[in-house]
């Protein structure tokens, strides 16, 4: 992200000293990079990963035949299977998906998401600049300093809630910055921020209890009340929360202990080093920039859960929000600089700044178009279909979990996959004594908790480039977090075909 003081800190939220007036704040933003700047190693390293993920997904097609079933009103019609030929997809599709992404089905998806990252972005640099990080780490220090456990795990069950309630992921990320930015004043490093946001909103979302686009969704396909079954999932949440907390804390008592553990050790080290230089008292200067920011931020929240809460409003909440954060990020950026000219300036030094996070978006975003065009999606449907035949129900229910895990690499989206599939395994499953409770689970706990290690997510690719985390340390920092969420979804569904769930 920022790059001050010290040449090598290319992660996380640099902190600088503002200068007494706006006129001066002006001068001194002019020589300095912006507020979100992608590492470039970073970049590269998750550009690659895309492009072998890409090119796999091509290759798929010369040796997977084609195949489809008949739709009606988007639901399959499982006997209506038919093989086609093998037909390897022409390279100058794959090489152009990147860029017809921005014209298929899934555009107006992706576009939204862009400009949301690019907004986020521009608003966030704004608040940098105008003194709005520095009053929050300030105000936080002085507030919270000695209840910061208390408030991890407070702010980890927020964002669990808003996801496993009202389905909240991609909205939620609008709030990353500011949460990162309070897990630095209270001590934690970057890593700690990213979880406390991003993972406990995917996590909240995937150990879903009303998820109205998973349970919802599902629940509606399968003929059953979205209350029904409802005390299993209660409980996965409970676990999973439990799980992220001592995660998170585990990870803070080693690196409290030493510090240079952190894999953010020297990024942060210098942010936190450019504070301590800081006086620390809360002037008012301070407050009344700290004042501003907490009504803008309050209002963003309310604006997030009218649009979670009001199911006619509840498929615009990024457009809406990415508007309301746009509006009200150069309000106040005006109100408290009196110079709009250096607001805007700031404002698209920051969209400028996250471009790069585009083309992983759209490489991302590329992944499914080119295994739709491929035509084999229905045939590796069919295949697992197949298999479940003359299988016990825990066998079954495995292939599903399987079948669930494989097409998340290439279609993120929940409703998009519920869609997909959920007739299918209805049928199937009703006859192998599998109740609809139980695939409802399954399918959750198959849809979302890997959202935050696959790097063909765009959410994870925004989250990690906002705070200029790398792929690479995000992965080292939660793959083994991942395998014990993976053993314990395993032990929820075999506890599940036990109790007859």
């Amino acid at each position: 992200m920022q790059n001050r003081k010290n040449n090598n800190d290319k992660e996380g939220f640099g902190i600088e000293r503002e200068p007494s007036v706006p006129h001066q704040a002006a001068q001194s933003a002019q020589k300095e990079k912006t507020f979100a700047n992608i590492n470039t190693k970073a970049f590269l390293t998750v550009l690659i990963m895309l492009l072998a993920i890409l090119t796999a997904s091509a290759l798929l097609s010369f040796f997977i035949p084609q195949g489809s079933y008949a739709r009606i009103d988007e639901k399959i019609d499982i006997n209506s299977f038919t093989y086609g030929k093998v037909k390897g997809i022409a390279a100058w599709r794959v090489i152009t998906a990147p860029l017809r992404v921005f014209a298929s089905e899934e555009s107006l998806t992706v576009i939204m998401i862009s400009i949301f990252l690019l907004i986020m972005s521009g608003v966030f640099n704004i608040v940098e600049k105008t003194g709005g990080i520095k009053s929050i780490i300030k105000y936080t220090k002085k507030r919270f300093a000695a209840k910061k456990r208390l408030i991890l795990c407070l702010i980890v069950l927020t964002f669990m809630a808003f996801g496993s309630f009202f389905g909240m992921f991609e909205e939620l990320v609008a709030l990353l910055p500011i949460v990162v930015i309070l897990a630095l004043s209270l001590g934690f490093d970057t890593l700690t921020g990213l979880g406390m946001c991003m993972m406990a909103a995917c996590f909240g979302f995937s150990a879903a209890i009303t998820n109205p686009f998973s349970v919802g969704l599902a629940s509606n396909i399968v003929n059953v009340k979205v209350l029904d079954g409802m005390y299993l999932r209660v409980i996965l949440f409970v676990l999973i929360y439990a799980m992220v907390c001592g995660f998170l804390l585990l990870h803070n008592k080693r690196i409290a202990a030493s510090p240079q553990k952190s894999l953010t050790y020297e990024s942060d080290r210098t942010k936190i080093r450019t504070l301590n230089d800081e006086k620390e008292d809360f002037t008012s200067q301070d407050k009344a920039v700290f004042k501003t920011y907490v009504i803008f931020f309050g209002t963003q929240l309310v604006i997030l859960l009218t649009a979670a809460a009001v199911s006619t409003i509840s498929s615009y909440a990024i457009p809406i929000l990415s508007l309301s954060f746009l509006i009200g990020g150069l309000l106040c950026g005006h109100i408290i600089t009196r110079d709009i000219k250096s607001v805007l300036k700031w404002l698209g030094q920051g969209v400028l700044s996250m471009l790069p996070a585009i083309v992983m978006i759209a490489l991302a975003s590329s992944v499914k178009l080119v295994m739709t065009e491929s035509g084999i999606i229905d045939t590796v449907l069919h295949a697992v279909i197949e298999q479940l035949k003359n299988r016990s129900a825990f066998s079954s229910i495995l292939i599903i979990y399987a079948l669930i895990l494989f097409l998340q690499i290439f279609i993120g989206s929940a409703s998009a996959k519920i869609f997909l599939i959920m007739p299918l395994l209805f049928d199937i499953c009703s006859a192998l004594g599998i109740s609809p409770n139980l695939i409802i689970l399954t399918y959750c706990m198959a849809d979302g908790f890997t959202d935050v290690i696959l790097p063909t997510n765009p959410v994870l690719l925004i989250g990690l480039s906002m705070t200029g985390v790398s792929y690479g340390k995000w992965f080292r920092f939660t793959w083994w977090f991942q395998l014990a969420v993976f053993a314990l979804t395993l032990l929820m569904l075999f506890i599940g075909i036990k109790i007859g769930y």
